[in-house]
């Protein structure tokens, strides 16, 4: 992946070069032409192409903040409302995620997130301890970190 990137930059300065222009317009026309070039050439490389990588971390991150901003609100609805009305509760949370970068990321973004907060993993990595502040059904809990963080945590790594 690095090498790829390198490879396209080198390729916008050459652009760049070539035209006897050093205008951020200029890099930007010789970092597509390089994306291009090495699009053309990537049945040459053992790695996928790096914009893949890319924008799935960007996918995480937006992912991450449309669930902020989602239970950022729903914490809030809790905090105004005039009764108290949850019930929270500790969930046992299987996770299909492999490496201990990958869980630490995955119990990082659940602390991040206004409601949820990671108590402790298993010794071998696949069991996260969750605490909510509202457990309808943690089975329905479980299936949206499976179908949000979890599903974009495997597109960045693997």
């Amino acid at each position: 992946m690095a090498l790829q990137i390198l490879f396209n930059l080198m390729i916008a300065f050459m652009w760049m070069l070539l035209n006897n222009n050093s205008s951020g317009s200029s890099f930007i026309v010789g970092y597509v032409l390089g994306v291009f070039i090495l699009l053309i050439l990537r049945k040459s490389w053992t790695q996928p192409f790096y914009l893949k990588r890319v924008w799935a971390m960007l996918k995480l991150l937006l992912i991450f903040i449309r669930e902020l901003l989602v239970s950022s609100f729903v914490v809030i609805g809790h905090i105004v409302r005039p009764r108290l009305a949850i019930r929270p509760g500790i969930f046992a949370y299987e996770t299909a995620l492999t490496s201990a970068w990958e869980v630490t990321l995955l119990s990082c973004l659940i602390c991040l997130t206004p409601g949820t907060l990671t108590l402790d993993v298993s010794g071998d990595g696949k069991i996260l301890y969750i605490h909510a502040i509202d457990i309808e059904d943690a089975q329905l809990l479980t299936e949206q970190i499976r179908g949000t963080f979890e599903q974009a945590i495997m597109e960045v790594t693997r």
